[in-house]
């Protein structure tokens, strides 16, 4: 007989562990997946393309329901579990049902952080997460005209992109002195604020938000008022700050919790019966955004539901490959080392800026922008702390060149 696997949550991690468990072992278990949104699994890394027109969400649509059915995989869509009773193994969700499992994974991802301001809770004022926001922004550009996207981040950058290709006139208000601070250094930062700007995108950085100033009669946000005095007139606010762990349900029903759903090298948590995958665990103090970590888990969660127990979760080190509004970026290992050596490389004609950080003839930083081609092989240098005194002369013309230089 079957055993049951319920699985909370319908991310990329969650159903990449499904995947993955119903590559390995088919037969093991009753699949019964519970999402609140009403829908498959949908790649929300390109919830970007939709907000800027180029893409429908059927474009980006990665598990239709038709999937699960193929697969004699139950998805429960639209619904939000409300309780586990973890001795009876039993899911309560919101509509009163009542499930039992052998085994439960949560796969609850993260939240949208939202700046807790004065009037941060109107109607106008949209996160940026899921496919809901996105039909609420595209929504918003037929009748508003201007948008302040609070957040100089990735995501942040991401929103301002698309809405300004939907027409309207975007500010992106940022705390730090320069945007994308945790994967570039200023320079690069500078290079892609410029780019941006003349693509018509405006920046206010090193501002803090003190108040979302609503019409007299509440009906729709007038300005932001920031600590400073100065004041941004706009038609809606788009918080794009950062996301925090989704942790409420393992913490109702008594899971150990710190700043995420603790979890040991198999992705098993205090409770034997009870695994968790995604940006909703911490493993060994660490907690995770990427995608390759993600699918990393979810591959050794799989072998472990499938009794297959011969592999265990690892951190390694991770790269950032980004594409901001048609600008390539690469980021890997400490750019912050002060006791560093830097190697740059600008060209300001080309678009181009390499930044390479050497300590003891090792690389352990670098940040790539315009031209990111060698950035795997930064990477690999970085990882396996491989002695460059031989290539200093020629590490910032690429493997391609060093390569030549070496030949000789």
């Amino acid at each position: 007989m079957k055993r049951k696997l319920i699985v909370i949550g319908n991310g990329m991690a969650g159903i990449r562990t499904v995947e993955e468990l119903h590559a390995l072992a088919p037969e093991a278990y009753d699949i019964t997946v519970i999402s609140s949104e009403k829908a498959g699994a949908y790649n929300r890394i390109m919830l970007s393309p939709v907000l800027a027109g180029e893409k429908k969400f059927e474009d980006i649509v990665t598990h239709p329901e038709s999937w699960y059915a193929e697969r004699g995989i139950s998805l429960l869509a639209g619904f939000t579990v409300t309780d586990v009773r973890r001795k009876q193994r039993e899911v309560i969700l919101d509509d009163g049902r009542v499930l039992n499992y052998d085994r439960l994974l949560l796969a609850t991802g993260s939240v949208p952080f939202i700046v807790p301001v004065p009037g941060h809770q109107h109607a106008d004022v949209v996160s940026f997460r899921d496919i809901q926001d996105v039909n609420r922004m595209v929504a918003a550009t037929a009748h508003k005209k201007r948008a302040a996207v609070i957040g100089g981040g990735l995501l942040g950058l991401e929103a301002a992109n698309g809405l300004l290709k939907q027409g309207m006139d975007v500010t992106v208000i940022h705390d730090m002195p320069h945007l994308l601070n945790r994967q570039l250094d200023p320079e690069a930062s500078t290079f892609l604020r410029e780019t941006l700007e003349v693509r018509g995108m405006k920046f206010k950085l090193g501002a803090m938000t003190a108040q979302i100033a609503h019409s007299e009669d509440g009906a729709h946000i007038d300005k932001l008022v920031f600590k400073d005095g100065s004041e941004l007139p706009t038609d809606m606010v788009v918080m794009a700050v950062g996301i925090r762990p989704n942790v409420n349900l393992a913490k109702k029903i008594g899971l150990q919790v710190d700043k995420a759903i603790l979890v040991n090298d198999t992705l098993q948590t205090f409770d034997p019966c009870i695994y968790a995958v995604g940006e909703c665990v911490q493993h060994r103090g660490a907690l995770f955004g990427l995608v390759a970590p993600l699918f990393e888990q979810a591959k050794v969660c799989a072998n472990h539901l499938a009794e297959m127990g011969i592999s265990r979760f690892i951190q390694r080190a991770t790269a950032t490959t980004l594409k901001v509004s048609g600008v390539n970026l690469y980021s890997a290992g400490d750019f912050t080392d002060a006791d560093a050596e830097s190697l740059i490389l600008r060209d300001p004609v080309g678009g181009v800026y390499k930044r390479l950080l050497i300590k003891n003839d090792r690389v352990i930083g670098s940040v790539l922008y315009g031209d990111t081609n060698d950035g795997s092989w930064y990477f690999d240098l970085i990882r396996e702390q491989r002695n460059v005194a031989s290539m200093r002369e020629s590490l910032l013309f690429g493997r391609v060149e060093h390569e030549q230089v070496a030949s000789f």
